[in-house]
């Protein structure tokens, strides 16, 4: 049985009377919203010509709202796969608590809503950016790349990479080489997150017959593509700090968080299997912690540099 003909086959149990409001919001999977509203944030603030605050809050709302419904439509889709790991087994649908077809129609309303929504609040560039990142999420990652190929995290990335532009584009009605940098740092970003993620919970994917690399290709192999990918990241890394969102404060600050992530990296990469089960993957560990404070502390001093106005930036 393919793995599509094994998401048609599961069964679209009715969900208990006992499903909350809690179960509806983590369908929306609030984690990766709050990453998608905080980048979103982050290009908005840093976008010349600055936004009123009620247009600014607005669209931050229904950027959140679209992350949202990709959630929903995620969780959706790979009901089955979440039902075999055993990190994704309690979520509201493979523990019976909301039925797929709720989830279904939650997602298709919310993606609806936040892109009529943006492009009535903000403007169609915006508003075409958010419908095409929830696409990309849902149909090409969800639906096609992540059963399919191993590069299911490297293209997916994309969708995960697009809020800072829909943030920039929402002040300035385009989307100029600045965006572009902040899209491609979360884009060089995500592999090396994510594998490092792998590389603990191994068994998750194997079970579940996702093609991630480190079934398709091994280990090894997994952390010798992290490291690569960490190289690309600081480049990207060190040409958004140079460029009109950076300055001296962004540099010097990328040098250090590039420094700590690529000798994480480095590290991992010269780790063999009896290593990591001797201390419990505590690199692999390390470096995916560190990757949430190299995400967060780059896009925070970008903020920081633009309130700094005529004293900060090149």
């Amino acid at each position: 049985m393919t793995d599509l003909s094994l998401h048609a086959a599961t069964e679209d149990r009715p969900a208990p009377d006992e499903a909350s409001l809690r179960d509806f919001w983590q369908l929306l999977k609030p984690r990766l919203m709050s990453l998608s509203v905080f980048t979103a944030l982050v290009g908005m603030l840093v976008a010349p010509g600055g936004v009123h605050p009620f247009i600014g809050a607005t669209s931050i709302l229904w950027i959140a709202v679209g992350a949202g419904a990709s959630g929903a439509l995620n969780m959706w889709f790979d009901a089955d796969i979440d039902r075999v790991m055993k990190r994704t087994r309690n979520r509201p649908i493979p523990s019976g608590r909301v039925a797929p077809s709720s989830a279904l129609a939650l997602g298709l309303f919310l993606a609806i809503v936040s892109v009529v929504m943006l492009d009535l609040t903000a403007n169609w560039v915006a508003a075409a950016w958010l419908a095409f990142t929830i696409f990309f999420y849902v149909v090409i990652y969800s639906m096609w790349l992540k059963r399919t190929t191993s590069w299911n995290t490297v293209i997916g990335g994309l969708a995960g990479a697009f809020p800072p532009m829909i943030g920039w584009a929402a002040v300035t009605g385009n989307t100029p080489i600045e965006a572009w940098l902040m899209v491609g740092l979360i884009f060089m970003w995500t592999p090396p997150h994510f594998w490092a993620l792998a590389l603990f919970v191994k068994t998750d994917y194997h079970a579940a017959r996702i093609p991630m690399l480190t079934v398709t290709h091994g280990r090894a192999e997994t952390r010798r593509q992290a490291w690569f990918w960490s190289l690309g990241l600081a480049v990207v890394s060190l040409l958004a700090s140079l460029s009109s969102i950076g300055g001296p404060m962004t540099l010097a600050v990328a040098f250090v968080l590039n420094g700590v992530f690529l000798k994480r990296a480095w590290d991992m990469r010269h780790r063999t299997d009896p290593d990591c089960e001797a201390d419990g993957h505590a690199v692999e560990r390390g470096l995916f912690k560190w990757s949430l404070v190299y995400l967060f502390a780059h896009f925070a001093v970008f903020v920081a540099e633009a309130a700094l106005g005529p004293y900060g930036g090149w």
